[in-house]
């Protein structure tokens, strides 16, 4: 059993998710990014068996939200508290790449939206998925701040030092198609030396893709490769890894476990 902790579904072939579900990937989880795909997230994760979904802004569209956005959400997650296939606030975070997102004020504004974002996690009791390119320390200092019910830290490329903070913080951190590039060294060294329980999978499809798909559109039917590497620089068995990343997604996202309790589909 295989977890792909973030794809984003909505932006590609949605039949993947069937398709990843035959290679025994039983969990995949999507991400919203903006208001406008709340609804289509939470159909796509109802529509296929293996697949969940969590609401956010994420930064990159911050610059168009407004703060009604963020009331809006909190309305959202509350409506969403009773459906099984809801798991996490998500994607959330700052990014301190992109030049158009690294002016003083957009920094004010990804820090302000990050901010309530974590509190309406908080305030739920829900985990979160964290958007944190070149921002760690930014983002650890506001978790430390605003503690949400703990999540995972997406596309995770900081030193072990960050790595560290993260974990003390009970965050797991997602691994995915950058660690199987030779040259990301420091990426495949953190994969291979941090303990297991510290990691997830995820394959951030579209985005993301594994060096042998690279530069084709990435697709959750590349998690098991991706694990087979992941045990390969660990020099373990897949099995070993896939068991034990899929442990940590389901302790990172405890609703996860709808999956793998069908009952709570049906009530009675």
């Amino acid at each position: 059993m295989w977890i792909d902790t973030h794809c984003h579904l909505d932006a590609t072939d949605d039949g993947a998710a069937t398709r990843a579900g035959g290679q025994g990937v039983s969990g995949i989880v999507i991400p919203a990014i903006e208001l406008a795909n709340f609804g289509l997230v939470a159909a796509l994760a109802r529509q296929h068996a293996n697949c969940v979904y969590a609401l956010g802004i994420h930064p990159m569209y911050v610059p168009q939200a407004g703060l009604a956005d963020l009331q809006h959400l909190r309305c959202a997650v509350e409506a969403a508290l009773s459906d099984a296939k809801f798991v996490a606030i998500g994607e959330i975070g700052l990014d301190y790449f992109i030049p158009a997102l690294c002016s003083a004020d957009m920094r004010d504004k990804q820090e302000l939206f990050y901010r309530e974002q974590l509190k309406i996690a908080r305030d739920f009791d829900l985990p979160v998925l964290l958007h944190v390119r070149r921002s760690q320390d930014q983002i650890l200092k506001h978790l430390r701040q605003i503690a949400p019910g703990g999540g995972i830290a997406h596309a995770f490329n900081g030193s072990s030092q960050q790595a560290e903070a993260f974990l003390k913080l009970g965050f797991k951190l997602g691994f995915g198609g950058a660690m199987t590039f030779d040259r990301a060294l420091q990426i495949r060294r953190l994969a291979a030396q941090l303990p297991l329980e510290a990691l997830v999978l995820e394959t951030d499809a579209p985005d993301m893709a594994p060096a042998w798909l690279h530069p084709q559109p990435n697709s959750p039917e590349q998690l098991p490769r991706i694990g087979a590497l992941l045990a390969q620089l660990r020099d373990s068995a897949p099995a070993q890894v896939a068991q034990a990343t899929s442990g940590n997604a389901l302790a990172a996202l405890p609703r996860l476990s709808c999956l793998f309790n069908p009952a709570r589909f049906n009530p009675s």
